[in-house]
């Protein structure tokens, strides 16, 4: 899903996207579960674009302790700045505090938002699964009180209950316990 840059010559261009779930590429982390909704504006003022709008979607992921899919519905604000890759002086900048621009100066926070197109075309796809991949927890949990998976028989413990005892001694004490047992 390419958008034209160079149709854009200087102004607005409104965005009303709607994709269905098969449309983007499937990726190992996530599954796309209803049609996602992009809608906002694209501004060209010479050389630089920026995408204001907004992301909706409902992706599907396992569970971080019980590896069960859940639902997690996504709604994310765009605000993304992208120069051509020419701009880059083809490297792409560093981000973090060793980032330094040619002038051997650290570049500014905003510097560090800027995206990059090459050919005039923006990689919607592309802007798309990013901005998934930064919704989403570091962690997703089904719910706050997920029991997850016992560590001995593997039984997800929201659904079963087991009897196994998790217990784990740490083999460079295992002396002191004995020594501690014949006393």
């Amino acid at each position: 899903m390419l958008l034209d840059l160079s149709r854009l010559r200087s102004g607005i261009e409104r965005l009303d996207r709607r994709l269905e779930p098969d449309a983007l590429e499937a990726v190992e982390d996530f599954r796309v579960v209803s049609p996602v909704s992009l809608t906002g504006e694209v501004r060209k003022s010479g050389q630089q674009v920026r995408l204001t709008g907004r992301l909706t979607a409902t992706l599907e992921c396992a569970c971080s302790r019980c590896l069960e899919p859940f639902e997690v519905p996504v709604a994310v604000d765009l605000d993304l700045l992208f120069l051509p890759a020419s701009a880059a002086g083809g490297r792409v900048p560093l981000s973090g505090p060793d980032a330094d621009d040619e002038d051997g100066e650290a570049l500014s926070e905003d510097g560090l938002g800027v995206s990059f197109y090459k050919d005039e075309v923006l990689d919607l796809g592309e802007i798309i699964r990013e901005q998934f991949f930064l919704a989403l927890p570091m962690k997703p949990l089904c719910r706050g009180d997920c029991q997850g998976l016992c560590p001995v028989c593997g039984v997800n413990r929201n659904r079963d209950s087991c009897t196994c005892r998790a217990e784990w001694i740490d083999p460079r004490l295992e002396p002191l316990r004995q020594l501690r047992s014949e006393s």
